[in-house]
């Protein structure tokens, strides 16, 4: 009855996580895609170079304490309290210290209007340390409806704004307002959703072993953030706004398709593998079970998407973005390979060995950090090329712990994930070869995603795929 409980609530949470990142990362899809025809690559690089630090800022706010408050077996009032009150103490920090570096960071990148747009792009760290703690409460109680409701709900009220924005010729604030706006109505439909308020509550003891834990996460965090975002950094200095723009929009749909269905098995999967954290046999399992159906879905999506990246483009982007095409296809390899990155990583979080994720992220980026060092001088096409043979091997460091931890190692994970790879390969090839039989762009698009569904559904069929006799058994299309 335990398992049969806990697996509903992992499909529910899935499902609502799903439902969640896919609705809202949908919309903001849309929005871009407006807001791509209404503005510049090089407005849109700008834009996007700025939030990197908003997004480096908010790993400090967010990433330890939010994963602590989950980790933990027991909380009370004084958990959460404690830690909204140090995340929004760091907020009003690194505000003041993005304040007052703005005009430093303008004139390293050439830009003036960095300046006001990152000084009102940094309120929203105090938006998130709100957030992240109305999240951690979400996920304990694995209420990730409210969380799906008030995600949607921002995405469309900052969509509107932006495009409305855009439209009027308001340029770069457009894109800013609509990040802003995003947070802020995040954070009030939250409040009015999930029932923890902050208290005049405060443990020293409290907040002492919620960043015994967090701290590690936190490290870990502030390094993969710092260097998943480095090549934008260095696009936007090397080169100009313009090819940060074209980067931005290559990185956009295969981070669509990985941060969806990664931050939902991250999100759900965290408290259900904590909740089994003394039964490894189980935790090991979960996980197994986690590769196999994420590569599953991933594997033909990336594949999928390397194959009708120029008529997408031409279609959604209009031909001013086509450079961005090689960029996607060789970021859609280096995304292919997250599912084993989030299961592996979070099974390592649930059983409390932070200290494990630390030594693996140091000895990821120092890999990373030597391949990117050396493709600088070849161009940007190189330096994207490594990152995704660098994510490639970056596989077999994230899942090397998990052999003693789980007995569950890097040569079963990659046995299990194969088959779906071969048949997500051999769709993807006939996917590609549609466009010299059919013409006309959008005809094209839609013959080649038909084409790819119906062969990806059949090849998984006459083989029997493992993850696709399982999804079959758990929609009831088949018998158990």
């Amino acid at each position: 009855m335990y398992q049969d409980n806990m697996k509903n609530k992992i499909l529910s949470g899935l499902f609502w996580k799903v439902m969640e990142n896919g609705g809202t990362q949908g919309i903001q899809f849309l929005v871009s895609v407006l807001l791509a025809r209404l503005l510049t690559p090089s407005e849109s690089g700008e834009v996007m170079l700025i939030m990197i630090f908003i997004t480096i800022g908010n790993v400090f706010v967010q990433s330890g304490f939010n994963t602590s408050l989950i980790q933990k077996q027991e909380v009370d009032e004084k958990d959460y309290s404690s830690a909204f009150y140090i995340s929004a103490g760091i907020a009003a920090v690194l505000y003041v210290i993005l304040f007052f570096t703005s005009p430093l960071i303008a004139d390293f990148y050439g830009q003036p209007v960095f300046i006001p747009v990152l000084r009102v792009l940094s309120i929203t760290l105090f938006f998130g340390a709100v957030t992240s703690v109305q999240s951690a409460a979400v996920a304990r109680n694995m209420e990730f409806r409210k969380l799906c409701l008030a995600s949607i709900f921002a995405a469309v009220g900052s969509g509107v704004i932006g495009v409305a924005m855009a439209f009027f010729g308001y340029g770069v604030w457009a894109l800013a307002m609509q990040q802003f706006f995003y947070s802020l109505f995040l954070m009030l439909v939250l409040f009015a959703l999930v029932q923890w308020r902050p208290r005049l509550l405060f443990s020293p003891r409290k907040a002492k072993e919620l960043f015994s834990y967090g701290w590690k996460i936190l490290c870990s965090g502030l390094i993969d953030t710092v260097f998943t975002n480095v090549y934008g950094l260095v696009i936007g200095k090397l080169y100009n706004s313009a090819m940060m723009g074209q980067y931005s929009r290559g990185n956009q749909f295969p981070s669509l398709i990985a941060n969806n269905l990664g931050a939902a098995i991250q999100s759900v999967m965290l408290p259900a593998f904590s909740a089994c954290q003394d039964d490894r046999e189980k935790v090991k399992s979960m996980v197994r079970r986690s590769i196999i159906t994420s590569s599953y879905l991933v594997f033909p999506m990336m594949a999928g998407l390397m194959a009708v990246a120029e008529p997408m483009v031409r279609l959604l982007l209009t031909d001013q973005y086509l450079p961005c095409v090689p960029l996607l296809r060789l970021l859609c390899i280096a995304y292919a390979t997250w599912p084993l990155h989030v299961a592996n990583l979070q099974a390592i979080n649930a059983l409390g060995r932070s200290e494990i994720f630390l030594k693996l992220e140091i000895i990821k980026k120092a890999v990373s950090v030597v391949a990117l060092l050396i493709s600088i001088p070849f161009g940007i096409y190189t330096m994207v090329a490594l990152r995704a043979v660098t994510d490639f091997i970056c596989t077999f460091i994230n899942a090397h712990p998990n052999k003693k931890l789980l007995h569950y190692s890097f040569y079963e994970q990659w046995k299990d994930v194969i088959p779906s790879l071969i048949v997500s390969g051999i769709m993807g090839l006939v996917v590609y070869g549609v466009q010299y039989i059919i013409e006309g762009t959008l005809l094209t698009l839609v013959v080649q995603i038909a084409a790819g569904v119906a062969v990806y559904v059949f090849l998984s069929w006459i083989f029997r795929l493992e993850a696709f006799v399982y999804l079959c058994k758990t929609a009831g299309i088949t018998k158990r």
